[in-house]
């Protein structure tokens, strides 16, 4: 490999680790929920209470990356961050009592949304030097790091290996991975650009970005929707039983991570306004399929097809939202940040709701809208710059 090859490989292959670091650590912990729900002994109606300690965390991080990007280095909040992720993995895994249990939380929701933002400007960083995109690539990687998670997880509860060892042991060799890498990531700009980085944080909501962003509230409620209710829709409305909603919510996984892999291709051939509205579209075809006739093949066909969909429109809009003009990536990104956090904690309660005035069928049609009503605003997203 040429020394030019290899300069442009390791920043890309730095800043795809921060993302497996994320990815690995939620999929392990999400694999090993019963038994922390045990450690900690709680029944289930009260885990669910205790679980939204992390959206009190979201909105702290949330306040915080607001002012600080732009202002202190986006590696250093990345290196930060991630650093705080893998220390604070095994100490919630190995929570054994409910005051341990809401810090771990707590801090759990600040530095994984707090790192959501840096590590996504770094993307755009990278992909701006090799002039290709490559976002939905870095989304892969986050998403090939909760199925290892996952997987890990599952292995070490098989073996009888508890939690916070599990944990301890995937944030060791990743922490390690990271200390190792933490030079290639991508360097700061140059001081000459300081002076436009510490505007007022007002000035960076553009209508361009807002609309970007309202985009992303609606994809994100789409995507944190179907993921939350695929497997409760087949086991529990179609009566298909717990093994059949797994492997529905396999599907929609697979579909996301399949999509991520070759979403790079597709945005460099039609461009990322035609790709988002496409996208859009297809999810709400994957989503009309699923609440068109209560049938377990459309459920699994409509949730894989809304997975494909969906997958790559978040990255795609953080790539557009860190290209604006006048904006520097950080800034542009944290507009999307908070436009797509109220969709994801939306997700769940919304459709639940529904669901209990209606049907869980009826309320799914919401994914329809959603999807349908961000593809009509596509219509306003200027060119990619």
């Amino acid at each position: 490999m040429t020394g030019a090859a290899a300069s442009g490989l390791r920043p890309r292959l730095a800043v795809s680790l921060v993302f497996v670091v994320l990815g690995a650590t939620q999929g392990g912990w999400m694999a090993r929920i019963p038994a922390i729900r045990d450690q900690v002994g709680v029944d289930t109606a009260r885990w669910g209470l205790l679980s939204s300690s992390s959206a009190a965390g979201d909105l702290v991080a949330i306040v915080l990356i607001t002012v600080l990007i732009g202002r202190v280095s986006t590696r250093l909040l990345s290196l930060a961050a991630a650093a705080v992720v893998l220390l604070n993995a095994p100490v919630l895994a190995g929570a054994s009592a409910v005051p341990a249990l809401v810090v771990g939380l707590t801090v759990w929701g600040v530095s994984a949304t707090f790192l959501a933002t840096p590590v996504n400007a770094l993307a755009v960083a990278v992909e701006r030097h090799q002039g290709r995109p490559l976002m939905s690539g870095f989304h892969a990687s986050y998403s090939s790091g909760v199925l290892a998670g996952g997987a890990l997880g599952t292995l070490a509860a098989a073996t009888g290996v508890s939690p916070g060892v599990q944990m301890a042991i995937s944030s060791a060799v990743l922490g390690a991975l990271l200390l190792a890498w933490a030079r290639w990531l991508p360097e700061e700009r140059s001081p000459a650009e300081g002076k436009e980085r510490r505007r007022p944080v007002r000035q960076r909501f553009t209508p361009q970005l807002v609309l970007l962003a309202a985009i992303a509230f609606l994809a994100s409620f789409v995507e944190g929707s179907a993921s939350q209710w695929s497997s409760v829709y087949t086991a529990d409305y179609l009566d298909a039983g717990s093994a059949l909603g797994a492997a529905t919510y396999t599907c929609f996984s697979v579909a996301v991570l399949v999509a991520r892999l070759l979403g790079d291709r597709m945005v460099a051939r039609l461009g990322r306004g035609s790709f988002v509205r496409l996208s859009l579209l297809t999810a709400a075809l994957g989503a009309a399929l699923v609440v068109a006739r209560p049938a377990l093949p459309l459920a699994v066909a409509g949730f894989t097809v809304a997975g494909l969909g969906i997958a790559c429109v978040l990255p795609a809009l953080i790539a557009l939202a860190g290209r604006q003009p006048g904006v520097p990536a950080g800034e542009g990104v944290s507009v999307i940040t908070i436009g797509q956090w109220p969709g994801f904690l939306m997700a769940g309660p919304v459709v639940g709701l529904l669901a209990g005035a209606a049907s869980l069928r009826a309320a799914l049609v919401a994914l329809v809208v959603a999807a349908a009503g961000a593809a009509v605003l596509t219509r306003w997203m200027a060119a990619e710059t």
